[in-house]
């Protein structure tokens, strides 16, 4: 699931690359992608794009009339070329859910979105203000936020029995941080993703912010100025433990461990995080406290 930093790298490609041109043509693809109804998806047709932002892991594609929402979840990404094909596509086959044709200054361009797989969950939302997207307006602060500071992590926590990765993932708490680069940061601030939000002292919460700002701000500049085709493997080249189960952890040399549920998985490492208790894999068994 692209997270933070590739979404921000893709806003940013975006716009660079759309900002004054004028949507010619939209398609949706998909019976299930788009979530509003009014405005009408037709309604962006000739209107200029004023610019491209993220919220979380929402990309909005602003214009002189509506914004062009879209949140890509677990399978979803941006096919983007300068070589737009005006062929119409047909409802409800293949992968590209939605379709768009620009013209601009420099040129003509397209952006499909994609989804892999039969689990479809990508959404698009054609709204009058961003705000008006339910997720958008119940997100917690952007971790690049002047507000969020040290201080504020700590209220976060000390409010909640959660487990800190559960509170890491939600995005009503800190937007934008997803199940890959949560093990990441928690990694990097040798912290148990099973530990106690509240239970974290404050020179432990102090790391784990530090940790968010580096995990997540080294990624933001790998991720800047590339193209959506190569955003994917920026991702995998830099994380250390996420979806390493098996290799050696680049810090200690320990092996690094998987925990498994029902739908997704986390990955750790003892040595680092957890003492060198190994944590039971949730699906047979209760994972150690």
């Amino acid at each position: 699931m692209p997270e933070l930093p590739e979404v921000a790298g893709l806003a940013g490609f975006l716009d660079e690359h759309l900002r004054g041109a004028v949507v010619r043509k939209i398609q949706i693809v998909s019976f299930a992608v788009l979530k509003t109804a009014d405005p009408p998806f037709t309604a962006l047709e000739e209107c200029t794009i004023s610019g491209v932002r993220r919220f979380g892991k929402f990309v909005s594609l602003d214009t002189d009339g509506p914004s062009f929402v879209f949140h890509l979840a677990r399978a979803g990404w941006v096919r983007f070329t300068d070589s737009p094909t005006g062929t119409q596509l047909r409802m409800g086959k293949g992968y590209i859910a939605a379709r768009l044709a620009f013209s601009g200054p420099d040129g003509d361009h397209g952006m499909d979105l994609t989804e892999a797989g039969t689990k479809k969950s990508l959404a698009v939302y054609v709204v009058s203000d961003p705000q008006d997207v339910q997720g958008i307006a119940a997100l917690g602060p952007d971790p690049f936020s002047a507000a969020f500071d040290a201080d504020m992590l700590v209220e976060i926590l000390g409010s909640t029995s959660q487990q800190i990765k559960g509170v890491l993932r939600s995005q009503s708490v800190i937007a934008g941080i997803g199940n890959a680069y949560s093990d990441e940061i928690l990694h990097a601030a040798r912290i148990s993703p099973f530990a106690t939000a509240k239970s974290l002292d404050r020179d432990t919460v102090q790391s784990l912010y530090n940790a968010i700002h580096s995990v997540l701000g080294t990624a933001l500049a790998e991720a800047e100025g590339k193209p959506p085709s190569e955003l994917k493997d920026v991702k995998r080249g830099h994380m250390r433990v996420h979806a390493r189960t098996g290799e050696a952890c680049p810090v200690c040399g320990d092996t690094v461990r998987e925990v498994s549920f029902a739908d997704t998985s986390l990955q750790y490492c003892p040595t680092c995080q957890t003492k060198g208790k190994i944590l039971a894999d949730r699906r047979t068994s209760k994972f150690l406290k």
